[in-house]
């Protein structure tokens, strides 16, 4: 008999991969021309040309044993330098192949950052709504999931509320910046205010408190916004970095931990981090795309493709008499739901094969989250499917 912890987590699998499931399902009865998935953000952007001439690259001028071979936990040491560079470069800062760790994709580094900062009972903080899987990641390590609510109006963190969660057991706040499922970008001047809400905290409780800034997104930006790079805010900073997003490449499960140099414990913290990623399984992130990352730094995927179809959908949806905030990065909509039940309403949505995923999946009840990563032609075929689902609901 499998344990109970995983008896209730397979009873409440994920919405989102359910919809994923449900959206084969149906192309197979409907054909998929006729079927309107935006449950899943897997990209539709192609990977950069780069990845793939990288690839071959390797393949044909490295040797394969050091190219599949084993290397220290946290990554081969030139690449690591090599990112750390890169990030200097970009960002002002003074990082060494000692600041990065490489990681299958930012889920896998912040499972790896919650293994070594969570003990039994110690609290992660969250704003809703948030990524659902933050949940069972906390959980792993039998932490305790604290979740604070965000303006509705801009979804943007209330730092009233957020210093009044914080207690002798707080350990971490995970932030998402491009948010998943909002697409809200937090300014500079909140998270300058965050940090003195943290450092007044760290200083009343005599502890410290840990920023796990999840960004997947960083990249994936519209309208000239810039994204503030945490680690100038928060000393006990780390970022979780993927490129499943930034390269179109969630298969493949690489990324990175950046740690401040700043940061508390720093020297046990390095050292934890690389068991952790040993002793999780991970043993190390994947060695070909390691490199590959290596030599792809400078490349990127036009997000030009996506500010179009959020442009598209926005435009016809708000139109149609739908609320939503518009949304500055990553690739979702969270329009809010007429009557509130966006169960019901996601339910309802299927009738004209339209996938979309309840906003209670991401503690943002009464909305809906729809993923604009597809094509633009399955969004223009769409749009009919959308006027028929909102003539029922707003007219019915």
């Amino acid at each position: 008999m499998i344990s109970h912890k995983m008896q209730n987590l397979v009873k409440n699998s994920s919405v989102i991969r359910a919809m994923f499931e449900e959206g084969n399902r149906l192309a197979k009865l409907y054909g998929p021309e006729n079927v309107f998935d935006f449950s899943i953000g897997n990209p539709s952007v192609t990977p950069p040309e780069q990845i793939r001439t990288a690839i071959t690259d390797i393949l044909n001028e490295e040797n394969p044993l050091t190219v599949h071979g084993y290397m220290n936990n946290s990554g081969y040491e030139d690449v690591r330098q090599t990112i750390a560079e890169h990030i200097n470069h970009q960002h002002g800062t003074a990082f060494s192949a000692q600041n990065i760790v490489m990681t299958c994709g930012a889920a896998g580094g912040l499972n790896v950052i919650l293994k070594t900062l969570l003990n039994p009972e110690d609290e992660v903080i969250v704003f809703a709504p948030f990524f659902s899987e933050y949940t069972n990641y906390v959980q792993n390590f039998d932490g305790k999931l604290v979740i604070v609510n965000t303006d509705p109006e801009t979804f943007l963190p209330d730092l009233t509320a957020l210093k009044a969660a914080i207690t002798n057991k707080t350990k971490a706040i995970i932030l998402n910046t491009p948010n998943n499922p909002t697409g809200v970008v937090y300014p500079a001047e909140l998270l300058s205010q965050m940090e003195q809400v943290l450092t007044e905290k760290e200083q009343e409780l005599s502890t410290s408190i840990y920023v796990i800034s999840d960004e997947p997104y960083r990249e994936i930006v519209y309208d000239g916004v810039t994204v503030p790079f945490i680690l100038h805010y928060f000393h006990n900073g780390f970022i979780g970095y993927s490129y499943s997003k930034s390269l179109s490449l969630p298969g493949e499960r690489i990324g990175y931990i950046v740690v401040n140099n700043d940061m508390d414990d720093f020297s046990d913290i390095l050292s934890a981090l690389n068991v952790a990623t040993r002793i999780l399984g991970f043993v190390n992130a994947p060695s070909l795309f390691q490199k590959v990352i290596a030599k792809t730094l400078d490349a990127s995927v036009d997000v030009s493709i996506y500010q179009e179809n959020r442009d598209i959908l926005y435009q016809h949806l708000t139109k149609l008499g739908f609320e939503c905030i518009k949304p500055q990065g990553a690739f979702y909509l969270f329009p809010k739901v007429p009557d509130g039940d966006d169960k019901a309403f996601c339910e309802l949505a299927k009738k004209y094969n339209i996938l979309l995923v309840p906003g209670s999946s991401f503690a943002g009840k009464g909305h809906f989250r729809l993923s604009y990563c597809v094509s633009k032609e399955q969004i223009l075929r769409s749009l009919p499917a959308f006027e028929k689902l909102a003539k029922e609901i707003f007219h019915s």
